[in-house]
C-alpha cells in the first residue's frame, strides 16, 4: 500500500513540474490531439474562418510526431510512409487534415473526394465521380437518380450531399487573390500555365464553352493517393489545382470545436463552441447560420 501511494505521490509531483508538464503536453500533441485553425474560406459552410479545432491524430494510424509550430520531426519514418503506424486510409467523404505536399510544415483541411483507381471530372459549377467500383455497386451505392453518362462511363454529380458544400462564383476568392471570376476560368488560366494537376478534356454529354475546345478537366487518382476538395468549390485551392495527397501527408481528422471567433463581426461564435466536426457538418442550424 505504502509503495503504491509512495509512487501516486511522485507521479503527482512530476506532473506538477514543468518538466513533467511539457512532457505531458507534448505527448498529448504527438499522440492524442493537437489544435488547428480554420485559416480561410474554402470549407464554408462546413468549417469557418477561425474556427479553432483539436485534430484526432489516430484516426488514420500515428502520423510521425512534429513538435508543434517548429515542425521538427522527433521519430524517424521507420516505415517510409509518414507514420509511426498504420491504420485505416481515409475514406470517401471524409474531411480530413493534411500537410501541403508542396509546403509540408503548412496543414491543410479538406474533404475527401476520391481515392485509389477513382476518376474524376470538373466542370463548370460541377463535380464528377466515376468510383473505382463497378456500375452495379455505383448504382446500388449513389442511386440511379445521381449518375451521370460521361464517356460511356457512369460517374456520379456530386456524390456527398453535405449540407456545407455549395457554389458561390461572385464570392471573392480570398484563396486566389481576391479574383471574383467563376474557378474554372482560374482553373483555365493556371492549365494555361502548366500549372493545374487535371487534364484538359471534351465532354459530348456536357455544353460546350466558347472559345475553348475543351469544357472539363480529368484526373485519376493513383493508388493510396487521395483527391482533395474544398466544400466551398468556387473558393479552395486544391487537388484540382496541385494534385492528390500521399498517406504519408495525412495527419488526422478534425474532432470538435473548442472557439470559433467570427472577425466580420467582431464576436464569439458561442453556437459553435464544444460541437464536434461531424454534427457541426451535418446539422442545418449552424449550415445556415453561416450564410
Amino acid at each position: 500500500m505504502n509503495s503504491e501511494h509512495n509512487f501516486l505521490l511522485k507521479l503527482s509531483n512530476f506532473s506538477s513540474s514543468w518538466t513533467g508538464t511539457i512532457i505531458i503536453v507534448l505527448f498529448f500533441i504527438f499522440f492524442v490531439a493537437q489544435a488547428f485553425v480554420i485559416p480561410s474560406g474554402s470549407m464554408k459552410n462546413s468549417l469557418l474562418i477561425y474556427d479553432f479545432l483539436f485534430v484526432k491524430k489516430f484516426s488514420y494510424g500515428m502520423p510521425t510526431p512534429h513538435i508543434p509550430w517548429l515542425e521538427v520531426q522527433v521519430a524517424p519514418d521507420f516505415n517510409g510512409n509518414g507514420h509511426l503506424w498504420e491504420g485505416k486510409r481515409p475514406q470517401r467523404g471524409d474531411i480530413v487534415v493534411f500537410r501541403y505536399p508542396n509546403e509540408p510544415k503548412t496543414y491543410y483541411v479538406k474533404r475527401l473526394f476520391a481515392i485509389s483507381g477513382d476518376e474524376v471530372i470538373f466542370a463548370p459549377r460541377a463535380m464528377y465521380l466515376r468510383p473505382n467500383m463497378s456500375d452495379d455497386e455505383i448504382r446500388k451505392t449513389y442511386g440511379d437518380e445521381n449518375l451521370f453518362k460521361i464517356g460511356g462511363k457512369f460517374y456520379v454529380r456530386e456524390p456527398y450531399k453535405n449540407l456545407g458544400i455549395y457554389y458561390d462564383s461572385s464570392e471573392r476568392k480570398d484563396n486566389f487573390g481576391g479574383q471574383e471570376i467563376d474557378i474554372f476560368s482560374i482553373a483555365t488560366m493556371f492549365a494555361a500555365q502548366g500549372r493545374f494537376a487535371m487534364s484538359a478534356i471534351f465532354a459530348p454529354e456536357l455544353a460546350p464553352l466558347d472559345g475553348l475546345d475543351f469544357n472539363a478537366f480529368y484526373f485519376k487518382v493513383k493508388e493510396d493517393e487521395f483527391f482533395m476538395v474544398g466544400d466551398n468549390r468556387e473558393n479552395s485551392n486544391d487537388s484540382r489545382f496541385w494534385g492528390p495527397i500521399n498517406y504519408k501527408h495525412v495527419v488526422g481528422k478534425p474532432w470538435f470545436v473548442y472557439f470559433s471567433w467570427d472577425g466580420d463581426k467582431k464576436e464569439v461564435r458561442w453556437d459553435r463552441v464544444g460541437r464536434f466536426v461531424d454534427s457541426l457538418e451535418s446539422d442545418e442550424r449552424y449550415i445556415n447560420a453561416s450564410k
